[in-house]
């Protein structure tokens, strides 16, 4: 066994990037109020790599052009459609008019462990603020709060990952 080269990376990339071709994963990923633009550029990366459908910036959440999410980022700006709003909720009414299903990944008495939950497509998965979480404002629109047991010393996981 040894570790792929770049060039066998990238070649690797092309011939999944052609079986796939234009397709995604039927899922949009919403951040609401990500004040870490770090986290913003970490967020544009995963959703790359999960080639997701859409990112939605929404509230105070930045957007691009901005060095710091370009840094962590690292293109996945340019290869990640994405679009601002300034309403997470009327962002998620929208979503929820066209069939999307809600998933609100948050701590609440009625969340399901994400291992548990039957998802649906389209979906939309919605992630929230670095501190205070998703506003619960929102949870009226979840179809279902998902959360990611922790079972160490802390209760949340960072949003960027």
């Amino acid at each position: 066994m040894r570790k792929l080269n770049p060039d066998e990376i990238q070649a690797l990339s092309r011939q999944i990037r052609h079986r796939l071709g234009s397709s995604r994963l039927p899922v949009s990923v919403v951040l609401d109020n990500i004040r870490s633009l770090h986290n913003v550029g970490s967020i544009f990366r995963t959703c790359d790599a999960a080639r997701v459908e859409q990112l939605l910036l929404t509230g105070i959440t930045g957007r691009p052009p901005r060095r710091e999410i370009d840094k962590t980022a690292l293109g996945a700006v340019e290869s990640v459609p994405w679009r601002y709003f300034p309403s997470a909720g009327e962002t998620l009414t929208r979503l929820k008019q066209q069939g999307y299903t809600v998933y609100i990944l948050e701590q609440t008495n009625q969340s399901l462990p994400f291992y548990k939950v039957n998802f649906q497509f389209p979906a939309a998965l919605v992630v929230g603020n670095e501190v205070f979480g998703v506003d619960e404002q929102l949870l009226p629109l979840a179809d279902q709060c998902v959360d990611i047991p922790m079972f160490g010393e802390k209760h949340s996981l960072n949003v960027s990952v």
